[in-house]
């Protein structure tokens, strides 16, 4: 049976929320010449062990120390990653990485999502990351814009279906995974992510191997020597946005992951310092690093708890319009040929990210507020059939896109928008959105998650069968045996 939904404010407290960063990465101030008289000093001395206090918490964390709330939105978390990895699967995308890599895999040890194909778990853990992010419709952590189950569920599914661990240590393990990418996000973002690294590959291989170390009973010292490898596999840039390239970083940031785990278990090592020494991970790859984010709060402050799933298909910039254009049309019975144009303000990451004009692919319509506004208008929705060939190249949509007028407006923050629809008949009809659907302030609830996971199941599994799977996820934390969520997800 579905969980209720719960109120993560009541259990966080006020969270400060930005769907995209808004921040530029800042260079280093340079040098002045060092005199012979001038001790040269490290203007940014070594934070004590946050490595090693990250793999501390990780080992000793246990399920009955978890709050009910995170623990809810665990289960929420791997049902909405199930289905958006079934509903990824037969995917060109899936079909083209599926066949260049069959006739390299081991031993069958693991299914596919929504397939009959099965790989040995480095390439189920790679290819289930793949289908789970192609649609862009997956989980996000508002904070980062990290997708964090993508990494962490493909790879701790596809080590549960050769290594049997009981829902109870999956359910936390997939908790403690998201917490450790989400707080090593944290801790750089925006400036990472605003040079150009695809947060939720270079963040996300890290839950990945701790939450895979986590079930293998990793010590203290193999979970640092996780991470440290861990550290060493950062993937993922956004130049990839728009191709197939961009879901393969959380599909290897979760095979990443689980080899670093693997190896660390066997004992192999790595620095004691990987994320925070002076030539570690964070400094090496961000002009930002506060540790704090890693380190205060553990087991008391749970990001985890601040995950959030998607009623649109498409980049969290674009849903407070997709959200404003289906309200105003449902309201007001639009039709394309009533509106004269859309005025839009929004925030600048808006047009960086998806100021695609004239889209030719579902896919690069993913990455067009044009796209996405009109269709909304037309079709009232902006799922996964809304951001397809079909939907791009549909001449209504195609007509009313060129109609679509947004404008940079620096006083309108990430999460919000103005938007207007002109008519021909001369009204105007305004809405601001200050928090899109699918937001921490406004969750999708557990019947619309159902709803989203059936209708991307759809042609896919059978009713019944998908109903099995769901009720499964459901039920996560009482299972014998984890496993039995892969198990039941594959096509026949």
């Amino acid at each position: 049976m579905p969980v209720p939904t719960i109120d993560r404010r009541a259990l966080l407290g006020s969270a400060s929320l930005a769907l995209v960063g808004t921040g530029s990465a800042v260079r280093p101030a340079q040098a002045a010449p060092e005199t012979k008289t001038e001790a040269k000093a490290d203007p940014k001395p070594v934070p004590p062990e946050v490595t090693r206090i990250l793999a501390r918490y990780v080992v000793g964390a246990r399920y009955a120390d978890l709050p009910e709330a995170v623990r809810r939105e665990g289960i929420r978390t791997l049902l909405n990653w199930v289905g958006v990895a079934i509903g990824g699967s037969h995917h060109e995308t899936l079909d083209v990485a599926v066949s260049a890599l069959k006739p390299f895999s081991g031993p069958p040890q693991a299914g596919l999502f929504g397939r009959p194909e099965r790989f040995d778990i480095m390439n189920a853990a790679f290819l289930n990351g793949v289908a789970s992010h192609i649609f862009d419709y997956d989980d996000t952590h508002l904070k980062t814009v990290i997708h964090p189950a993508g990494p962490v569920a493909s790879a701790i599914l596809a080590y549960a279906e050769m290594n049997p661990v009981s829902g109870a240590d999956f359910l936390n393990a997939l908790v403690l995974g998201v917490e450790t990418e989400c707080r090593i996000g944290n801790a750089v973002y925006p400036n990472h992510y605003d040079v150009g690294w695809h947060i939720t590959g270079t963040a996300g291989v890290f839950g990945a191997a701790a939450a895979t170390g986590k079930l293998m009973g990793l010590s203290e010292q193999q979970m640092v020597w996780a991470l440290g490898l861990a550290a060493s596999q950062p993937v993922g840039l956004r130049e990839s946005f728009g191709s197939m390239n961009k879901s393969f970083n959380p599909g290897r940031a979760a095979s990443n992951g689980l080899f670093a785990a693997i190896l660390a278990a066997k004992n192999y090592t790595s620095s004691d310092g990987m994320i925070e020494a002076k030539r570690g991970w964070a400094n090496t790859i961000s002009t930002k690093q506060d540790y704090r984010e890693i380190t205060e709060g553990l087991g008391t402050r749970y990001e985890a708890a601040l995950n959030t799933y998607k009623p649109f298909a498409c980049g969290i910039v674009m849903h407070p319009a997709i959200d404003g254009a289906v309200q105003l049309r449902n309201e007001n019975h639009l039709t394309a040929d009533a509106i004269e144009r859309v005025d839009m303000k929004v925030h600048p990451l808006v047009l960086e990210l998806t100021g695609k004009t004239a889209p030719r692919t579902g896919l690069e319509g993913k990455f067009s507020i044009y796209h996405a506004v009109a269709v909304a208008l037309v079709e009232g929705a902006g799922g996964e059939k809304q951001f397809s060939d079909r939907a791009v190249n549909d001449p209504a949509i195609a007509a009313l896109r060129a109609r679509v007028k947004p404008v940079v407006d620096p006083a309108i923050r990430p999460e919000q928008v103005e938007l207007t629809v002109v008519l021909k008949d001369g009204r105007s009809l305004p809405r601001r959105i200050e928090h899109a659907l699918g937001s921490v302030e406004r969750p999708m609830s557990d019947a619309a998650l159902e709803t989203k996971f059936t209708d991307l199941a759809d042609g896919i599994l059978p009713e019944a069968q998908v109903r099995r799977v769901m009720d499964l996820c459901w039920r996560i934390a009482e299972l014998p045996n984890a496993g039995d969520v892969a198990r039941a997800g594959v096509q026949a």
